[in-house]
């Protein structure tokens, strides 16, 4: 019972973050109560490595 009270508020916190993240700093704002979170997750996001729109390729398996 335990583990499971545990795995349910992991998630919803996860939940909350991505919420927190696509509602302010993915629009370039900054969370109003929480500023150094949105700090952390701009910085999060910058690190992770993405494809450019240019260099689009077809990655799917058929051919």
């Amino acid at each position: 019972m335990l583990t499971v009270v545990i795995a349910m508020v992991v998630i919803l916190l996860l939940a909350a973050a991505v919420v927190l993240y696509a509602a302010y700093p993915a629009r370039g704002e900054r969370p109003p109560v929480v500023p150094w979170l949105g700090e952390a997750m701009e910085r999060a996001a910058d690190a992770v490595p993405t494809l450019d729109p240019e260099q689009e390729h077809d990655w799917s398996l058929r051919r």
